[in-house]
């Protein structure tokens, strides 16, 4: 059912734990299966210099989101936006369809992160 690299991602997760002193921190998740990513970035000069991250979900999950971590050290922030699912997917050798929504997690953590990056929140002013 699932590729070597699959279950090679699955058994040893690249990337995983958190960070001090993160550029940005953004959590995502679905709720029809209860797959969560908490994506955390250190980003310098337009470049992810590092990644972490905690998944709660499947084996899918952890694979597809060690993948797409790899995928993005190290790149820049536009070479992070073009990860897609297909994309993690692929780099893993397929997943089956119904699994292909825990590389879209990872994607959409990836680019949520990226794009709070580029265009954080505004500060409430206080009065």
């Amino acid at each position: 059912m699932y590729t070597e690299k699959v279950m090679d991602h699955f058994s040893n997760p690249r990337n995983v734990g958190t960070m001090e002193n993160p550029n940005v921190v953004v959590k995502v998740g679905d709720p029809g299966c209860g797959d969560a990513v908490l994506i955390f970035m250190q980003i310098k000069d337009n470049v992810i210099s590092d990644v972490k991250y905690k998944v709660y979900g499947c084996g899918a999950a952890i694979a597809t989101t060690s993948m797409a971590s790899t995928m993005i050290k190290g790149k820049t922030l536009e070479e992070a936006l073009e990860v897609t699912d297909e994309k993690v997917a692929d780099a893993l050798g397929g997943l089956p369809e119904v699994k292909m929504h825990c590389s879209n997690l990872a994607a959409t953590a990836i680019r949520a992160a990226v794009t709070r990056y580029l265009t954080p929140p505004e500060k409430e002013k206080c009065d």
